[in-house]
C-alpha cells in the first residue's frame, strides 16, 4: 500500500449527548498541534468555543446539530476525524458520517454507563463491521463500578471488551490509571494539572499502595485479576470485524487518558479499506481515483453563501485542478478548490489520497450519495436514506423575503437532514424531518443565514409513501388522494397518509402501485 494512504485513519466519534464527544475532540486538536487551546462546549466569557461547534445555534444551545470535519496529524499518521451529532434528532447525519469512516471511537459517560442513542448507532456499526475503541469518560465523577461498566458494553452492545487501561479510585479520589500492556501507572491530579507516568513492576508493586491507598489497591487488584483471567485477550483480527474493543479509561476535561487513546488509533485503527461498490469492490490502493459525497453543508462561510459537498476518497489519489468524471450525471468536471478542514475553516490543498475527507465547492450538482471515478461507472453502496417522520408547512412572515425563502429551503434540503415537498393542492410548501430539533434548526437557518422568518405549522401525519406504478393508476391514485399528495424534489409523487386506515386503503384500491417507504425503494 502507498505509504501516504498507509497513514491515513479516518474515524468517527460516536455516543449519546453530553458524553463529553465535543471536549475529546478539541483534546485531539490540541494534541495535533492544530489548535492553540482547548475550547469548551459552554464558553464562558473568557473562554473560546469548541473548533468543532462552529454553527451559531450549536454555540448557543451547547450540542453539535451536524456532523463537522477535523484533519490533523498525530505520531506520523494522518487522522481525518468526523465529529457527529450525539442528540438522536440528527441521527441521519451521524448515520451518513459513520459510512465514510474506517473505523469509529465510542465514548461513554461512567455515570451513565451504555445510553440508547449510542445504542442504536453500535448496531450501525456492528452492521458495517466498523472496528470500534471505546473510552469511558468523566473518571473524575463518581460514576458506575468498573466491572459493571464492562459488562454493560459487552451485554448491551454486543462487543467483546479487552481493557488496554484500568482506573484506580474514583470521582474525587480518583488517583490516575494502570496500562495493563505497558506496566505503567498514570497519575491523575486534578487541583494541579499534573500528569506522571511511572513504570511499574506489576500490579503488586508497593508504589501503588504508598500512592493510591491500600483500599483503591485491593479494587483494583480484584479487577485487573478478572480482566487479565477471565477475559479473553485483545485480537487484533477481531477488532478489525469489529467483534471486539478496546477499552480505556479517562477523563477529557482534564485531559486525561487522551494520549494514550489517540496513540491506539495510530496502532491499532486500520488504515483505509476495500469500499463496496454496486458493479466490484474498490481497493484503496488502486492508482484509479474514486470518491463518494457523503455530506452537503451550506453557508459554511455565511459572508460567501457558499456550499461545500464532502468526499471521502476510496481509491487512488488526485491532484487540484484534475478533472473527475461525476457518474450519476456522465459529466467531466474539475475540482479546482479541493479543501482541508478544521471545522468551518478552510485550507486548500494540493494533493489527497484515499482515506482523506475532503471539501469541494459545490455549485448545486451535487447529492448525498454520488459517486465521482476516473471515468469507471460505480456507485458506492450503503448509503441510507431516511424517510421523514415528521412534517409542518413552512409559512413566510415577510411576503418580501419570497425569494429568500424559496433559496433557503432549497439550499438547506440539499443537505440531507431536511426534506421538501410541493403540495399539489396548496402553493405553501412542506418539509419534513426525521427528528423533531430539527424544524428549530430549519427556522433558526432561514432566519441567520437568509433572512427569512417563518412559522412552521405542524401537519398530523401517519406516514409518508413514495407512489409509483403504471402511470395511468399514478395519475388516478394523485386525482382521488390530492390533498395529501405532494411532489419530492426529484418530482416524485409521495403521498403524506393521515392515519394507517387510509395507507391500507389505498394499498387495496391500488394492487398495481408501489408505496415505498423511502425514496430509495
Amino acid at each position: 500500500m502507498n505509504s501516504e494512504i498507509e497513514k491515513r485513519r479516518t474515524f468517527a466519534i460516536v455516543s449519546h449527548p453530553d458524553a463529553g464527544k465535543t471536549t475529546i475532540t478539541e483534546k485531539f486538536l490540541w494534541y495535533g498541534n492544530v489548535i492553540r487551546e482547548a475550547g469548551h462546549v459552554r464558553a464562558k466569557a473568557n473562554r473560546s468555543y469548541t473548533v468543532s461547534d462552529w454553527m451559531k445555534i450549536e454555540q448557543q444551545r451547547g450540542i453539535s446539530v451536524s456532523s463537522s470535519v477535523l484533519n490533523f496529524p498525530f505520531e506520523g499518521c494522518m487522522f481525518n476525524l468526523v465529529d457527529t451529532p450525539g442528540h438522536q434528532d440528527f441521527c441521519e447525519d451521524t448515520y451518513r458520517a459513520l459510512t465514510a469512516v474506517d473505523a469509529a471511537l465510542v465514548l461513554i459517560d461512567s455515570v451513565n454507563g451504555v445510553e440508547k442513542q449510542t445504542i442504536k448507532l453500535m448496531d450501525v456499526c456492528r452492521m458495517r463491521h466498523t472496528p470500534i475503541i471505546t473510552f469511558i469518560n468523566k473518571m473524575d465523577l463518581d460514576g458506575r463500578h468498573v466491572l459493571d461498566l464492562l459488562d454493560e458494553i459487552e451485554s448491551i452492545l454486543k462487543i467483546k471488551v479487552a481493557p488496554f487501561t484500568l482506573p484506580i479510585g474514583v470521582g474525587k479520589l480518583f488517583k490516575g490509571v494502570y496500562s495493563i500492556a505497558e506496566n505503567t501507572f498514570h497519575t491523575f491530579n486534578k487541583e494541579e494539572g499534573h500528569q506522571e507516568i511511572i513504570q511499574m513492576d506489576g500490579p503488586d508493586d508497593p508504589r501503588l499502595v504508598e500512592m493510591c491507598g491500600e483500599n483503591w489497591v485491593a479494587q483494583f487488584k480484584e479487577e485487573y485479576e478478572m480482566v487479565t483471567g477471565a477475559m479473553d485477550p485483545f485480537d487484533h483480527e477481531k477488532f478489525l470485524k469489529g467483534e471486539m474493543c478496546p477499552v480505556f479509561f479517562g477523563s477529557a476535561v482534564n485531559n486525561f487518558g487522551v494520549r494514550q487513546l489517540l496513540n491506539a488509533f495510530a496502532k491499532l485503527a486500520p488504515p483505509p479499506m476495500v469500499r463496496e461498490t454496486d458493479k466490484r469492490p474498490v481497493s484503496p490502493d488502486e492508482n484509479a481515483f474514486s470518491a463518494f459525497v457523503f455530506k452537503i453543508q451550506a453557508n459554511m462561510d455565511p459572508k460567501h453563501r457558499d456550499r461545500t459537498a464532502f468526499l471521502r476518497i476510496c481509491s487512488g489519489s488526485f491532484t487540484r485542478g484534475e478533472k473527475v468524471f461525476h457518474v450519476r450525471t456522465g459529466r467531466e468536471i474539475r475540482l479546482a478548490a479541493p479543501t482541508a478542514f478544521l471545522a468551518k475553516d478552510k485550507e486548500v490543498i494540493d494533493h489527497a489520497w484515499a482515506g482523506d475527507i475532503v471539501g469541494i465547492n459545490d455549485p448545486g450538482l451535487f447529492r448525498i450519495g454520488d459517486t465521482l471515478t476516473d471515468g469507471e461507472k460505480i456507485n458506492f453502496t450503503g448509503i441510507p436514506d431516511f424517510a421523514p417522520e415528521h412534517f409542518a408547512r413552512v409559512t413566510l412572515l415577510n411576503p418580501l423575503k419570497s425569494k429568500q425563502m424559496a433559496k433557503g429551503l432549497a439550499e438547506l434540503s440539499e443537505e440531507g437532514a431536511t426534506q421538501l415537498y410541493e403540495p399539489l393542492k396548496s402553493a405553501i410548501p412542506v418539509i419534513g424531518v426525521v427528528g423533531e430539533l430539527q424544524f428549530d434548526v430549519l427556522k433558526f437557518r432561514l432566519q441567520s443565514e437568509y433572512g427569512a422568518d417563518v412559522s412552521l405549522d405542524r401537519v398530523p401525519a401517519h406516514g409518508i409513501r413514495w407512489v409509483s406504478g403504471p402511470e395511468k393508476d399514478v395519475a388516478k391514485f394523485a386525482e382521488e388522494y390530492a390533498m395529501d399528495c405532494m411532489m419530492d424534489k426529484e418530482r416524485n409523487l409521495v403521498c403524506l397518509f393521515p392515519n394507517e386506515y387510509r395507507l391500507n386503503l389505498a394499498i387495496k384500491n391500488y394492487e398495481n402501485l408501489t408505496f415505498a417507504a423511502t425514496s430509495q425503494g
